[in-house]
């Protein structure tokens, strides 16, 4: 058995908002790193909730890509993924990351006939590939900028 990924889509123009005003009201109590105490108005009054002072920093995180219009994605830490799972996260296409796992590019284990990918494999594969990208593309930006393309390196 998989562990459960949860995805929301990007959100409404709406939902962006009230999540920038959330975060915005909520980050003076999380620079605190101490437990929260929050009464919700639709429920008992007597019991307030206490929040761990980790999950409102993941609540203020989730709030952020949230204001800025993404989708938002949860997967516990040690969790393994499916190859459909893992393909989503790395935004690439199943036979894409198939051939990745034969090419041992990201390490996974046969269940059955079945393949399971550790997050951490494939975070850090994401990692690297995008470090990768990013010396190509600053190489890309030191060639056009010595071949006086009118870039301009920040």
């Amino acid at each position: 058995m998989t562990t459960p990924l949860h995805r929301e889509p990007p959100p409404t123009a709406t939902e962006a908002a009230l999540a920038r005003l959330s975060r915005q009201r909520l980050s003076r109590f999380a620079q605190r790193r101490q437990p929260l105490k929050v009464r919700v108005i639709d429920a008992d009054p007597e019991q307030p909730l206490e929040l761990p002072a980790t999950a409102v920093a993941l609540l203020m995180d989730i709030l952020e890509v949230m204001a800025s219009g993404r989708g938002v994605t949860i997967v516990p830490e040690n969790a393994e993924l499916t190859t459909v799972e893992a393909a989503a996260v790395l935004n690439v296409s199943r036979p894409f990351l198939i051939k990745l796992l034969e090419q041992g590019q990201i390490p996974c284990r046969k269940v059955g006939k079945h393949r399971r990918i550790r997050m951490e494999d494939v975070m850090t594969y994401k990692a690297t590939i995008d470090t990768e990208r990013e010396a190509i593309l600053d190489q890309l930006v030191a060639e056009a900028q010595a071949e006086d393309m009118g870039y301009i390196r920040q």
